[in-house]
């Protein structure tokens, strides 16, 4: 991301396995970043210690691509519900947002 964020991780929505969209995902230690547009850019975020749940449902043709949908559900007032379209190895993906999640949840001393 050229906002000057340092990412744990990124990619964007593919289309038959392929990253030929302008809907780009980002990740960095405490925010969820999803960038759509082309012409008229649009950024929304999320921080990550209001993620409630995340779920993944892959169907059989994604996982022939090696793609699939990840669903977040947050507490956030704007966006209650994050959906990552199209993201390759989406259960590892889940886990890396699950993890980074967790750490900004955890009662710090």
């Amino acid at each position: 991301m050229k906002t000057g964020i340092d990412t744990i991780w990124e990619d964007r929505k593919r289309i038959l396995g392929m990253p030929i969209s302008m809907t780009k995902y980002y990740l960095s230690e405490d925010r969820l970043f999803v960038q759509t547009g082309l012409i008229s850019m649009k950024i929304e975020e999320t921080l990550l210690y209001r993620v409630s749940d995340i779920s993944v449902r892959v169907a059989l043709f994604q996982r022939i691509f090696g793609v699939g949908p990840i669903i977040i559900h947050s507490s956030d007032k704007r966006t209650h519900h994050i959906a990552l379209v199209q993201v390759t190895e989406p259960l590892v993906v889940k886990e890396r947002i699950h993890k980074t999640a967790e750490v900004m949840q955890a009662p710090r001393t």
